[in-house]
C-alpha cells in the first residue's frame, strides 16, 4: 500500500462516523474532491508528485472536522490532521502546507498559490456541473437539518447569493466550470 493509500485508509475509516445527517458534507464528497483536485491539477500541469500528494492529502482530510463540529470545521480538520501526521512521513513544512490548503477551503474561499486555487475549485467544481442540482439538493437538506436555514426560500435565496459571489480561481476551472456554472444560476 503506497503512502497515499494508507492516508486514504484512515480518513475513510475515520469519516465512517459522520452524521447521517451530513447528506453534503460525507464521504461521497470528500472523494470528489480527491478525485477533482488530481483533475484539475493535470490541467494546471502540477507535475510535482510530492505536490499531488500533499494536495490529495488536504482534499481527504479538509471536512473531517465535521466529525466534532459544524461551524468553524476547517480548524477541527487541521487538529485531526495534524494528530494523525503524527503517523505520516511528513516534514513540518509539508504539514503547514496542509493546513494551509485545507483552511482555503473556508468561505469566503481567499486562497494564495496554485494548490490552494486548486483545492478551491475542487471543493466546489459541482457547481458548475450537470449534477449541481442533485449534489444542491443534499444541501439543502443537510442547511435545513442543522438550521442554517429555516425553510425552502431562504435556501433558494443563499443559493443565489452564493453563486453570485462565487468564483472559480485557475484558469481551467474558469475554463470549464464556469459557462456551466452560469447556466446552472441562470436556471435557479
Amino acid at each position: 500500500m503506497d503512502e497515499f493509500e494508507k492516508v486514504k485508509s484512515i480518513v475513510v475509516k475515520r469519516l465512517s462516523g459522520l452524521d447521517p445527517n451530513l447528506t453534503y458534507h460525507c464521504l461521497d464528497h470528500t472523494l470528489d474532491v480527491v478525485k477533482q483536485s488530481e483533475r484539475i491539477a493535470g490541467e494546471e500541469h502540477v507535475n510535482d508528485c510530492r505536490d499531488l500528494f500533499l494536495l490529495k492529502v488536504a482534499a481527504l482530510y479538509h471536512d473531517t472536522g465535521f466529525l466534532d463540529t459544524y461551524a468553524a470545521h476547517e480548524m477541527k480538520s487541521c487538529e485531526i490532521f495534524l494528530t494523525d501526521a503524527e503517523n505520516f512521513d511528513l516534514t513540518t513544512e509539508e504539514k503547514s502546507v496542509i493546513t494551509n490548503l485545507i483552511m482555503a477551503t473556508q468561505i469566503p474561499q481567499l486562497p494564495a498559490t496554485l494548490l490552494e486555487k486548486i483545492i478551491c475549485d475542487a471543493d466546489l467544481d459541482y457547481l458548475g456541473r450537470d449534477d449541481f442540482f442533485s449534489i444542491g439538493d443534499n444541501l439543502r437538506k443537510e442547511f435545513l437539518r442543522y438550521n442554517i436555514v429555516e425553510n425552502n426560500e431562504q435556501w433558494e435565496q443563499m443559493q443565489i447569493k452564493f453563486l453570485q459571489n462565487h468564483q472559480y480561481h485557475t484558469e481551467s476551472s474558469q475554463k470549464l466550470r464556469e459557462p456551466h456554472k452560469q447556466l446552472n444560476f441562470a436556471q435557479l
